[in-house]
């Protein structure tokens, strides 16, 4: 058992309802598996299931724990800052490859 520290500038979401609340509705969390630890009031680059940059968003809450079936699991809860532009995602895209996805197959 240990905390994992994220990336400070990548939120990637898991699950596309997920994403989907928050681009909807402005505020919205993920599960992630493991205690993880996102820092709460920062703003990162939220990306999609399939890795694309679609938006900015900023921490509000993190909560580690262990839930009803015995996993170890992580809200995060946060809110839009705003949606990226077409270009912007691009970059944020692919600078994301290179950094921490590996490989970028186009």
């Amino acid at each position: 058992m240990g905390f994992q520290t994220e990336f400070n500038s990548v939120c990637k979401f898991k699950s596309d309802q997920e994403l989907y609340e928050l681009l909807e509705y402005g505020r919205g969390k993920m599960v992630k598996q493991g205690f993880r630890v996102f820092p709460t009031g920062q703003k990162v680059i939220a990306y999609t299931p399939n890795n694309v940059a679609v938006a900015i968003v900023k921490i509000v809450g993190c909560i580690a724990e262990i839930n009803f079936q015995g996993q170890e699991v992580t809200e995060v809860e946060m809110e839009l800052i705003r949606k990226l532009t077409d270009e912007e995602s691009r970059i944020q895209t692919d600078l994301a490859y290179e950094m921490f996805f590996g490989e970028h197959t186009s």
